[in-house]
């Protein structure tokens, strides 16, 4: 921490302390003023200053009292008149869903309007757009709270604002960008959006999901993100700083993962440099259950006591844990008081900023004080919410390719039109979605916008099958009953009852229809198969099956739920059919199950080539199942589309050159088959009830696509790192970094207009490190249509003292519509404070003096309009290694990982194999330096020995070597010393720390 921050964080405690002995005098005041209040209590005065009020109730309270605010269920306190309060109703793209504490917590689905997923809503690249979407939010939330606040409460759990820095993150869907600057203008919009604009209330409480560093599945509450200093700073916490400097956010959720070695839940950052980036009191969460993964799956504490301190200590107010017992929680923080680990004060302090939330939200106005409070439940689905969500899906569209001007359709001339595919009929919700209140299907809104005068062929492509047993010859039967029932062998003819329509999905998973009533087969509560489930669904997917080919020529059905992954799910996962025809999950080994002959009824391909032939246009919808094909708690296999979609393209596109392909998902797809042959392809995301709406505005020319990828689109995931590696300087990840040619790259998009750039100009060539400077460039349209374009300015700075700069790094945006020929002045700001980078040399942030460029264009890939800026900041001076440095802020390394230095604060490097290094560069070594100090463990019984090398860590000379004995463990730390010898007399060097074995270095520095 900085001594500016430091300051920053002292000066509002001292003001708080003069403000709550402000409030006490207001609480001890003399009877006859106290009478002479219409309030019972200070509290209740909306007129006092907000810290007063939050001081004079909290010393209202009994310790017992104050204790059962910290858990997601707050309880009543009638005797002062305090409502019972609850943490977190889900509001990602639309208010999705929240628990009632009336009814054991059982999860309620709301019914309200559902944007675009969040992804799709930053593809618009329209902030102003996204502030109206997150008020439309603001305001469902407050009609549900006035519907029913038990369980619907206001403090909203959105927006997410990790980065998508790999696209095979299964929660792709609920994040906006793997850049951080985009991340962070659409994230305030629409946490400003639901904040509302009054000045002293809020219309609901956004909190910022995941704190941090979180960006895959694979084992999330145990796994550690590995950032160096310079990533985690300018990277990924400056996804969050800018919503909470703007105060567009009230607090954060911490995440699941670890950071360098210590969970995110007692990350030091939450009491500390989070909060330093507001201006007002915050309230920060835990994930669901995260604080039981300190005792359980981390082991980072031997009680919950202990964790449960430790969490509050590092700045969490709010635990969200045990769904609706707060016992546990309560028992824990009362033990951590009794044995110390806590005091009353620290209670206090969490409790104070749950509280200053719930007096932003008017909990303890009278009736009249809040505006808000006077929404009610018709503002829910409204008409004006409607035309909202319909705008947002139409901007969200990004045209990927447009070869020959295949699109728009021309509605005089297209009166036939193929809609075929998987999603052609169909609206998928995820997770965080609400319920769909009503849908407009691409098949409907296609149909709908032909009219009267065309016609619609369609086609789900999906094969329809039939199972039938080999050793009896009867056929898997389904329940004709709306709700569905168990499925049995039955029949020797196969008719509508045994059909099944086959849903693939990639990697083998298939979904089944059934014909009988429509709906998927799923897992019964007996491992039995039942038709009752409208789509996939559930936080373990029981509709997913796999038809397994065998050698004979038949299949056996084996069930791939993600709860059969589970050790308490049994060995059983192959179909059986009992003597009396009964059929369950109930086989452990392929021999054991029931082998079926598939029989293929009517096929998806044909079907599909069938309507395409002689159409006018074929549009083909593919995409993904946001319950299977990656989501919170699976990440992605393959970035490819899945084989029997690519089929059907091609397909399609044989019996029709003028295939148009509908990529209905949430994340990057390797295309490029697709990019290479068919002439049009369009994103969306799965964008609510009025996707087939939004589809039919740009694919007929109603809407000129406007919307621009928010990631980059590799051209193939063979090359991607781990999805665990953080080092995306090292890896190569994002348009920040990457060196290949993409698919698409960031920020990419097409119009059915054509644009050029042209005279850019910069209202000064230079700047200092606190001004700012203005890029206007002019926009032409040079086509003959009306169109929408996007125009991005990237900075590049040609010479570093930073190793981890980026090659470019996005800076300012604006959208600017233009009629044909149409010429605009489009001004972009960049103030040069945004140039800021972690200095790994002092520990801080500089805007550093250099020069750099200015560029303009399109995408990140098409900025070919430059201009020379140069910066007057700070010159960097080389490294002075004679001041205790954390060997963290290294410049470059080899093998090692970053560990916690004690539990509570501080990273160590540690060495995990013999020849991991760091090193630091740069380094001016005066001439009276003798030797070399570090703060070391070593958690073995052998000595590890650490060789000083210059200018190289396998050729270099060594000048010194550290040998550090065995420690006791890996928190425990000794000082160790060596002589130097063989010094350079002059100049700078890079000074390498290479490792023989495993140990951790915190700090060391050169002594004289």
């Amino acid at each position: 921490m900085t001594r500016a921050m430091d300051r920053a964080r002292r000066g509002p405690r001292r003001r708080l302390r003069t403000v709550v002995a402000l409030a006490v005098g207001l609480v001890l005041a003399a009877p006859v003023a106290a009478s002479a209040s219409p309030y019972p209590y200070p509290f209740r005065d909306p007129h006092l200053p907000l810290n007063a009020r939050i001081a004079d109730l909290v010393s209202r309270l009994t310790l017992p009292e104050k204790v059962s605010l910290l858990h997601q269920y707050e309880p009543a306190i009638p005797r002062l008149g305090v409502p019972s309060f609850k943490t977190g109703t889900e509001a990602l793209h639309g208010v999705a869903w929240s628990t009632d504490i009336n009814n054991n917590g059982a999860v309620v689905t709301a019914n309200g309007t559902v944007f675009p997923q969040a992804v799709g809503l930053a593809s618009t690249w329209d902030p102003a757009l996204i502030k109206q979407v997150g008020n439309a939010v603001g305001q469902e939330a407050r009609g549900f709270n006035a519907e029913n606040p038990a369980v619907w409460g206001l403090n909203l759990w959105a927006p997410v604002t990790n980065l998508l820095r790999d696209p095979r993150w299964g929660r792709n869907e609920e994040g906006y960008s793997e850049d951080p600057y985009l991340t962070s203008q659409i994230a305030t919009a629409y946490g400003s959006g639901i904040e509302g604009d009054n000045p002293t209330y809020l219309q609901a409480a956004p909190t910022l999901k995941h704190y941090l560093a979180y960006n895959n599945e694979v084992n999330r509450d145990t796994s550690d993100s590995i950032v160096p200093p310079a990533i985690l700073h300018d990277y990924d916490q400056q996804a969050f700083e800018p919503a909470l400097a703007a105060n567009a956010a009230t607090g954060v959720m911490a995440s699941y993962n670890l950071v360098n070695g210590r969970p995110n839940t007692v990350d030091p950052d939450l009491a500390t440099t989070e909060r330093s980036w507001s201006s007002k009191a915050l309230m920060n969460v835990t994930d669901a259950g995260a604080p039981n993964n300190l005792t359980g799956s981390e082991a980072y504490y031997p009680t919950q006591a202990q964790a449960d301190a430790a969490a509050i200590k590092a700045g969490i107010d709010s635990f969200t844990t045990d769904d609706t017992n707060s016992s546990i929680t309560i028992t824990a923080v009362e033990q951590a008081l009794q044995q110390g680990l806590l005091t009353e004060a620290d209670v206090d302090k969490a409790d104070s900023d749950i509280l200053a939330i719930r007096f932003r939200l008017g909990d303890f106005d009278p009736p009249g004080a809040n505006p808000y409070a006077n929404i009610t439940p018709a503002v829910i689905n409204s008409p004006a919410h409607q035309q909202l969500e319909r705008q947002a899906a139409d901007e969200q569209l990004v045209l990927l390719r447009n070869a020959n001007n295949a699109l728009p359709l021309n509605a005089a001339s297209t009166k036939k039109v193929a809609v075929v595919g998987p999603l052609e009929n169909t609206l998928y919700t995820d997770w965080y979605s609400g319920s769909l209140p009503y849908q407009v299907t691409p098949l409907q809104g296609i149909t709908q916008r032909l009219g009267s005068g065309g016609s619609v062929a369609a086609s789900e492509g999906a094969d329809r099958i039939a199972l039938q047993d080999i050793a009896t010859g009867q056929y898997l039967t389904a329940s004709t009953a709306s709700a569905g029932a168990p499925l049995v062998e039955s029949g020797s003819t196969a008719g509508a009852a045994q059909s099944l329509d086959v849903f693939d999905w990639g990697s083998g998973i298939v979904t089944l229809r059934t014909v009988a009533n429509n709906k998927y087969l799923t897992l019964g509560g007996t491992h039995d198969l039942v038709n009752s489930e409208a789509q996939p669904n559930g936080w373990f997917v029981q509709q997913q099956f796999k038809l397994d080919a065998q050698p004979d020529g038949s299949v056996v059905l084996e069930y791939a739920g993600n709860d059969a992954s589970q050790s308490w799910f049994g060995p059983n996962k192959y179909a059986v059919a009992g003597s009396d025809g009964t059929v369950t999950i109930g086989a452990a080994t392929i021999a054991a199950a029931t082998h079926f002959r598939k029989n293929v009824l009517t096929s998806g391909v044909d079907s599909a080539v069938a309507a395409a032939k002689g159409a006018d246009a074929a549009v083909v919808v593919v995409g993904s199942m946001p319950f299977i094909n990656g989501r919170e708690a699976d990440d992605r296999s393959s970035t490819a589309l899945p084989d029997a979609q690519e089929a059907l393209i091609k397909a399609v596109q044989a019996a029709n050159p003028h295939t148009i392909v509908v990529l209905e998902n949430s994340y990057p797809d390797t295309i490029n088959w697709e990019q290479a042959n068919v002439p049009a392809i369009l994103h969306t995301t799965h964008a609510g009830a009025e996707t087939g709406h939004a589809l039919a505005d740009v694919l007929f020319g109603d809407y000129d696509p406007s919307g621009r990828l928010t990631q980059t689109w590799y051209a193939s995931d063979a090359g991607l790192p781990s999805i665990t590696d953080y080092d995306i300087a090292k890896t190569g990840l994002t348009y920040q970094y990457y060196q290949g040619k993409p698919l698409y790259p960031f920020g990419y998009g097409l119009s059915y207009t054509s644009f050029a750039y042209s005279n850019l100009r910069l209202s000064s060539p230079q700047v200092n490190a606190k001004g700012q400077v203005r890029a206007t460039v002019d926009v032409t349209n040079t086509g003959s249509r009306a169109g929408t374009d996007v125009v991005q300015l990237y900075t590049h700075e040609l010479a570093s003292r930073s190793s981890t700069q980026p090659d470019e790094q996005l800076r300012a945006f604006g959208r600017v519509t233009l009629n044909p020929h149409q010429t605009k002045p489009v001004t972009l700001t960049l103030n040069a404070a945004d140039l800021k980078f972690w200095d790994v040399t002092q520990n801080r942030y500089v805007v550093e003096s250099g020069a750099y460029q200015i560029k303009i264009g399109p995408d990140a890939d098409d900025t070919a309009l430059t201009a020379p800026l140069s910066v007057h900041g700070e010159v960097i001076p080389p490294r002075d290694l004679t001041k205790v440095t954390e060997a963290q802020n290294f410049d470059d390394y080899s093998g090692i990982t970053l560990t916690d230095y004690t539990k509570a604060a501080g990273t160590s490097v540690a060495s995990t194999a013999p020849g991991n290094w760091i090193s630091f560069a740069d380094t001016c070594i005066p001439a009276a330096v003798h030797g070399l100090t570090a703060e070391v463990s070593n958690p073995g019984t052998s000595d590890v020995h650490v060789a000083v090398r210059l200018d190289n860590p396998n050729s270099g000379p060594t000048i010194g070597t550290l040998d550090i004995p065995g420690t006791g463990g890996h928190y425990n730390y000794a000082t160790v010393s060596t002589a130097l010898a063989g010094l350079p007399g002059t100049g700078t060097h890079t000074v390498y720390l290479v490792f023989d074995g495993v140990a951790s270095v915190h700090t060391f520095n050169f002594t004289r």
